[in-house]
């Protein structure tokens, strides 16, 4: 019915030109939400046109918010997987412990025409050369779950990243006090600054959003609460 309704509306901004602040406020008024409209976005697709959400599926209840976006507008060896492991390891971050797999997979859907699909990649923070991700994998710290926006109906190459920070292992890496928007900042803090990994370089132009994702911790794993603030990421190779 809620998705029914967004239609509709969306719909009716189309046809009638509504100013955008007045259907925002029709939407609040009706379904009791701060969330914008879906429309279209340029770099990637706001999954809720086509069926998705941003929070990915760590149950079938709770999720963890999608937080970060890479745009396709980004330098396109890093919208490859394998230039995207390069990228991520200049801005601190690096595969998991002896390449072994801790904790849950998590599925999220991009709306993308493929459904709930699972993490294509989970990274970890780099403390130090050689083992650096195994003493996140102990003491905790940041980490991140990346899919891409690829699927049968909607192939943008957009990366979509759920970033947290969590506890080190005595507390089952349970995600810290406002460890969303901690993990989040630390790595846009890390994208805008000047990055590089075998002699290539990079630096990341930050456009922040709100009223794509609900803030609060209604749906949120673990009940910790975020800001709702997502962070469009367009990396320039330099």
């Amino acid at each position: 019915m809620v998705k029914s309704g967004v239609i509709l509306l969306a719909l009716a901004t189309s046809a009638l030109a509504l100013p955008t602040r007045l259907m925002d406020t029709l939407v609040q008024y009706i379904f009791g939400t701060t969330l914008e409209l879906p429309k279209p976005e340029i770099g990637w697709t706001d999954p809720r046109l086509n069926g998705g959400q941003f929070l990915d599926f760590t149950t079938p209840r709770y999720g963890e918010p999608l937080n970060v976006i890479i745009s396709n507008r980004s330098d396109p060896f890093i919208l490859t997987d394998a230039g995207f492991r390069l990228y991520y390891k200049s801005i601190g971050f690096s595969e998991e412990c002896l390449g072994l797999h801790y904790g849950h997979v998590h599925k999220a859907d991009l709306g993308d025409g493929d459904s709930k699909k699972s993490e294509h990649i989970l990274a970890r923070q780099y403390y130090f050369p050689k083992w650096g991700t195994c003493w996140e994998s102990i003491a905790g710290g940041n980490h991140f779950r990346a899919w891409k926006q690829n699927g049968s109906e909607i192939d943008t190459g957009a990366w979509f990243l759920a970033v947290s920070k969590e506890m080190d292992s005595t507390k089952n890496h349970m995600i810290i006090p406002d460890g969303y928007n901690i993990g989040r900042d630390f790595l846009v803090e890390a994208a805008a600054s000047v990055s590089h990994w075998n002699g290539r370089w990079w630096q990341a132009d930050v456009e922040w959003r709100r009223g794509l994702l609900e803030p609060g911790y209604k749906g949120i794993n673990h009940a910790i609460a975020q800001d709702g603030r997502i962070a469009i990421l367009t990396v320039n190779r330099l």
